[in-house]
């Protein structure tokens, strides 16, 4: 067990609690002890973090994370992608199912499971298969995955394309208290689509992913929640249409959720053209980068509440898989290290409050979850925090990840909010150096 720790001199914000204050934070046993002024403390030998001019919140969770193992491990590995998760502030990461074999049986969450806690920096919770072998045709056995640990069900990668199979999932998936994460796209709406259609595309001559592709699988999907009373959640929300549906649904007390990624609240289409007027595959991602008007559109929703959380959908990749033309380039961006600084543009600039964006990684997430352990500093609750500087600026090295995916259309751009120390468990599993921890015996 970790020797208790006292962090002092931060700005606590937990949005779960309505708490925003100047007050000190205990760890002990794992999980948190106490929060509040110092004076208060009850007498407890520890180690004191110092993290004066930070802010201390609970540790991030990503619904929404890709780790590759097994079956890609030349991408990324549970050790490697949970050490870039500790890095960017994150102590649970949903593990996505598209992996090979897929985690469409007890076995294949079992793997998962084992492999964290052997190998982990973080809590790995994985995430099954909505069909066997991810294929659309059968449902897989919910229950077996329900009772193997499983927290959702997503063929991530693909949408459910037979209504009735979506619909039986709804169904099951309630039954078991799953909820489903669904990728919307209509295959005969994006097919052979590389980026978002529009004026860039045709200048670049490349093929594009209409909105609607999205839209018209997002409203299919919301109306069959409505029918079977299943939690639907929404990944990676990226189009103003899907965001108005989705602010339809929340007024209407349906049960839907969705995120929100960090390059869909920060880059837009306008990101695929690099220096040289070609187009950079580093922005290549799958919904594709949208417009300034669906950017605005999904910081409001992320604002109002309609969008609950922001995920990462962290999609590491080898050299050799971006470096080729656009059109054959893999989808996906390296996230889990950059999501902090990247989104904390919208705080700078006024667009978001500090408090929702914590929320949107931290209470958020977990509430979708259903998990009132974590997302939280509320004494009793996992020993989970990240502490960061909102201000301190940095440059984006992808030489210097954790994670084995270097693809990020940020490199060598200068971000203001840097993570500088994750705990999980009670456990220092990320530490930059500039903080300075002292070892005392008592208060």
């Amino acid at each position: 067990m970790p020797k208790a720790l006292l962090i002092i001199g931060g700005r606590v914000i937990d949005p779960g609690q309505g708490l925003d204050m100047d007050c000190d934070v205990l760890i002990a046993d794992g999980k948190v002890a106490w929060v509040g002024p110092r004076k208060d403390m009850p007498q407890v030998p520890c180690d004191v973090l110092h993290a004066a001019g930070m802010v201390v919140c609970p540790g991030f969770i990503d619904l929404h994370c890709h780790l590759r193992e097994p079956g890609f491990e030349d991408k990324e590995t549970i050790a490697s992608g949970t050490r870039a998760a500790a890095a960017g502030g994150f102590t649970t990461v949903c593990a996505m199912a598209n992996l090979d074999p897929p985690t469409d049986t007890a076995a294949a969450v079992d793997f998962i499971r084992r492999r964290a806690v052997m190998e982990g920096a973080i809590r790995v919770l994985p995430v099954g298969c909505i069909t066997a072998g991810r294929a659309g045709e059968q449902l897989v056995n919910v229950e077996e995955l329900a009772e193997a640990g499983a927290v959702a069900l997503s063929d991530d990668g693909d949408a459910v394309i037979d209504a009735r199979l979506m619909r039986s999932a709804l169904e099951s998936a309630h039954l078991f208290d799953l909820f489903i994460i669904e990728h919307c796209e209509d295959p005969s709406l994006s097919a052979g689509g590389v980026m978002n259609k529009g004026e860039i595309a045709e200048r670049l001559g490349l093929k594009g992913i209409p909105a609607d592709a999205e839209e018209s699988m997002v409203s299919r999907d919301i109306s069959l929640s409505q029918l079977t009373g299943g939690h639907l959640h929404i990944a990676h929300t990226s189009t103003t249409g899907s965001a108005m549906q989705l602010r339809h649904a929340h007024e209407m007390g349906y049960p839907v959720t969705a995120d929100v990624t960090p390059h869909h609240l920060t880059l837009t289409e306008e990101r695929v053209v690099s220096s040289d007027g070609k187009a950079d595959t580093m922005s290549k991602v799958n919904p594709p980068l949208r417009s300034e008007q669906d950017v605005a559109a999904l910081v409001a929703g992320l604002r109002d509440g309609y969008i609950q959380a922001i995920a990462t959908d962290h999609a590491p990749h080898t050299a050799a898989d971006k470096d080729c033309d656009f059109d054959k380039a893999a989808f996906g961006i390296s996230g889990l290290e950059t999501a902090l600084g990247n989104v904390m543009s919208l705080v700078h600039r006024g667009d978001l409050e500090l408090a929702t964006l914590i929320a949107g990684l931290t209470s958020g997430p977990a509430r979708v979850l259903s998990r009132a352990e974590i997302g939280t500093l509320e004494p009793g609750a996992e020993g989970d925090v990240c502490i960061f500087d909102p201000h301190a600026e940095w440059v984006v090295d992808p030489d210097k990840f954790e994670s084995k995916g270097r693809n990020t259309p940020l490199a060598g751009v200068k971000l203001r909010g840097r993570v500088m120390a994750t705990i999980y468990g009670g456990n220092i599993v990320y530490k930059d150096d500039s903080i300075k921890i002292d070892a005392r015996g008592g208060k």
